[in-house]
């Protein structure tokens, strides 16, 4: 990293930031996305940035902010530039293995997967992260209104999605039992 006039104690002082947030970032990042590389990527960067603005973050406020809404943006951009590519390899080859997840979180990851980006990332900030509806908004570049509304069509999609996959878990459970 940059080494600065007050290096040592800029630095003790972002190190600590980024022990106290990095990981739920990576799983905020990650409930955007549904890649969990891509999100410990653009999370990384992120945090390269932030350490390159360091001094004007801090003396702005918090800088959480900025740098949640710069990790999901430079996830979300990638993901879009891959997007085709992904699909044809998924065509065309067997996935990789993966870690064994809950079927629960599978589910879930499915789920927000199939949801537009806005409610996604209404979801994910206001939900998982539990920042207010206000918040959101100015993260997202929206009005409150517009936030509430994403997170009412969202939340109605998941319930009908995450119940019907409760429904065939509960199925297949009773029927191997």
């Amino acid at each position: 990293m940059a080494t600065r006039s007050e290096g040592s104690a800029d630095s003790a002082e972002f190190d600590a930031f980024y022990a106290a947030t990095a990981k739920r970032l990576v799983a905020t990042v990650y409930a955007m996305t549904g890649d969990l590389a891509e999100a410990e990527d653009a999370v990384q960067e992120a945090y390269v940035r932030a350490w390159q603005r360091w001094e004007r973050l801090t003396g702005e406020g918090d800088p959480l902010p900025w740098v949640r809404t710069v990790a999901s943006r430079l996830a979300i951009s990638t993901w879009r530039r891959t997007r085709n590519r992904l699909r044809a390899q998924l065509r065309h080859g067997a996935a990789a293995d993966a870690p064994e997840l809950s079927p629960d979180r599978v589910a879930l990851v499915a789920a927000l997967r199939q949801l537009p980006l806005q409610q996604r990332k209404a979801v994910v900030l206001h939900h998982l992260l539990d920042l207010p509806v206000e918040q959101v908004a100015r993260e997202t570049g929206s009005t409150n209104g517009a936030v509430r509304t994403r997170l009412s069509r969202a939340r109605k999609v998941l319930g009908e999605r995450l119940s019907d996959t409760s429904a065939h878990t509960a199925e297949g459970t009773a029927s191997h039992g």
